[in-house]
């Protein structure tokens, strides 16, 4: 039987798909027990932001692979992780009062690194 409240890998630093032209520009994420960090590491290449301020989203482990399922078009339903994209070709990730903008190619890493299995979080049995 499987858990929902414990996920692998338990814990890990930031990361980004292996898509991702030469990490400045991407989509970061971070595994952290149940929860799934996202940030975006155009935040921090600006020097008058503080660290403190960085905008980051949080969701479970669950929430985050019905967001990929979504994403990959694996299912309709809308999550509380939601991304739009643009006619400008921008896509903005909101979660709450939180939204993260992130280019087409950033996006498009993220996505393909996602369709390749590198955002998964896998439900460890009971």
């Amino acid at each position: 039987m499987l858990t929902t409240a414990k996920y692998q890998p338990e814990s890990s630093g930031w990361f980004t798909s292996t898509r991702t032209n030469n990490g400045n520009q991407c989509v970061e994420v971070r595994f952290d027990g149940d929860a799934v960090l996202i940030r975006d590491s155009k935040y921090r290449r600006n020097p008058e932001h503080r660290p403190d301020d960085e905008p980051i989203i949080t969701v479970t482990a669950a929430e985050w692979m019905t967001f990929l399922a979504a994403v990959l078009g694996r299912h309709i339903h809308r999550t509380a992780l939601i991304a739009e994209t643009g006619a400008d070709g921008h896509t903005s990730l909101r979660h709450g009062p939180i939204t993260l903008v992130y280019t087409p190619g950033e996006w498009r890493a993220f996505v393909d690194g996602a369709r390749d299995g590198e955002f998964d979080r896998v439900p460890v049995g009971a």
